[in-house]
């Protein structure tokens, strides 16, 4: 299984970002697909999942700002970030797993991560 995610970068308060993680098709559409992070001396945290009906979930810190989304033509995730703020600052993760769960320890496929730097 290879996830492998881009986008990452830095970025100002209240700017924007789309991260991209590209999955093999069995992955895509089977399989709950989510974003993680991960902050310097903070343990890895959930950002939002997307399940394989579409069925979306987001952590409380980024719901109204980030959106998980699925392009079915290239079998993509993304997660597009606004209004980002400084703690929005980690390595991100795309992660994925049989069904959708709120701890990354029960997720057995990862990314290699990308960073995400939100500073003015």
């Amino acid at each position: 299984v290879h996830l492998v995610e881009s986008g990452g970068g830095s970025v100002q308060p209240g700017g924007s970002l789309r991260l991209s993680c590209a999955a093999s098709e069995f992955i895509y559409t089977a399989y709950c697909m989510g974003w993680f992070r991960q902050a310097p001396g903070k343990e890895r945290e959930g950002v939002a999942t997307i399940d394989s009906d579409g069925v979306t979930s987001y952590a409380d810190t980024v719901k109204g700002r980030f959106t998980i989304f699925k392009d079915n033509a290239n079998d993509t995730l993304y997660l597009q970030m606004n209004r980002m703020k400084p703690e929005d600052t980690a390595m991100y993760f795309c992660a994925a797993s049989r069904y959708c769960y709120d701890r990354a320890t029960d997720y057995p496929y990862w990314g290699q991560g990308t960073q995400v730097t939100v500073s003015s």
